[in-house]
């Protein structure tokens, strides 16, 4: 097995403690949002035979495996990071995997430069993915009850929100939530802007539910995301809960650390909080308009110890092995590729010693015995 040396994203939401203080570092003042565990282009983990891209790239069925290069192809079809919000992430959702398709399709027979600001689909691939807490994380996921978020605005007092609160009353709720979303996206931005303002003044003198959506103004004066944000459901994980995101689903991660997983694509299509490109029309064709629970996911546990997110996707497979001191070895060798994260305590993975944050490649089939008193997180695919 390899151990990974990975790229820690400083993008401008991530914290600047969170990152370091598992890996046991100092912190250089800086955001570090993401530290990227995979062969993604973008970022691909290094290793002592080369980028885990050019490893995989030099014998993909030696690496990955049949049964993976049979049904992904010769790529490893996860990413695997860190994530570590200390401001809230873009308003986003994510193409299905038709969807994807033939946006990228259409966009490399216009033309569109795989660069250009505009562009939605990077690939030709979908994008599910799964965020597992490791400190209590809050985000939004998914639309709440439309008569429930008529409730929410009503109680604000703002004269300017009662045309969406009529409209949330309204029936049936999948129509109710398209026209007020449309509405919000597409008003007038200095009016937006105004209602905006006078909604994050009212939020700020209440408590409870309001006081995420105060947070999110803050950091986004004027942005009509703000109201987008007002119509989903806000959860907060406790560490080890965690969140599947499916195609669709509009969602926004907003403060914690947590372990992310994701099939390996850079398609958004993005609803605001951001001064990125906002496609209404493509945006309102890929969301979908359901209420409903967000759906907190706990793993459930195997004889072996082996705790499992269960999610209804193949290209990843997340789970969790928390390890007693003086419990033994674990033999995890699987036909297929893994990725072995250690996230608390010190954990042996075959002959090499994980602290926190740090991590390991295992090829397919290769021997993957681990001991030691810890947590770690094993990433996998279904095949």
């Amino acid at each position: 097995m390899d151990r990974l040396d990975n790229t820690v994203r400083p993008y401008a939401w991530g914290s600047t403690t969170a990152i370091p203080t598992l890996l046991g570092t100092e912190p250089t003042g800086e955001p570090q949002a993401e530290m990227w565990m995979g062969a993604h282009p973008g970022a691909p983990s290094r290793t002592g035979r080369g980028t885990l891209a050019e490893v995989v790239d030099a014998n993909p069925e030696k690496e990955l495996g049949a049964a993976s290069v049979a049904r992904f192809g010769p790529r490893l079809p996860f990413l695997l990071k860190l994530l570590a919000a200390g401001a809230p992430l873009s308003l986003q959702v994510h193409p299905d995997l038709a969807q994807a398709r033939a946006g990228y399709e259409d966009e490399e027979r216009r033309g569109v430069p795989l660069d250009a600001p505009h562009r939605n689909y990077k690939d030709a691939n979908h994008k599910p993915e799964l965020i597992c807490a490791l400190t209590e994380f809050d985000g939004l996921c998914g639309f709440r009850a439309p008569a429930d978020t008529a409730d929410l605005l009503d109680g604000l007092g703002v004269a300017s929100l009662k045309p969406y609160v009529d409209l949330l009353r309204a029936h049936p709720e999948d129509a109710a939530l398209r026209e007020v979303l449309t509405a919000i996206l597409t008003a007038d931005p200095e009016e937006m802007s105004r209602t905006v303002t006078e909604t994050a003044a009212a939020c700020d003198c209440l408590s409870g539910a309001y006081r995420p959506y105060a947070d999110i103004a803050h950091h986004y004066p004027g942005d009509p995301g703000v109201l987008a944000a007002m119509l989903l459901n806000h959860v907060r994980l406790q560490p080890g809960e965690a969140l599947y995101l499916g195609a669709g689903i509009p969602h926004a991660y907003l403060n914690g650390l947590g372990v992310e997983i994701m099939a390996n694509s850079d398609n958004v299509l993005r609803c605001g909080l951001t001064p990125k490109h906002v496609d209404v029309p493509e945006l309102l064709r890929i969301v979908r308009f359901e209420a409903g629970d967000p759906g907190i996911l706990r793993p459930e546990a195997s004889p072996d110890g082996e705790e499992v997110y269960d999610t209804p996707i193949d290209e990843f497979r997340l789970s969790r092995y928390v390890l007693p001191e003086g419990s033994g070895a674990h033999d995890l060798t699987l036909p297929t590729p893994q990725i072995l994260l250690c996230t608390a305590g010190t954990v042996r993975a075959g002959e090499h010693e994980l602290a926190p944050g740090r991590s390991v490649f295992v090829p397919a089939h290769e021997k993957a015995e681990v001991s030691g008193n810890g947590t770690l997180f094993r990433a996998t695919v279904r095949v």
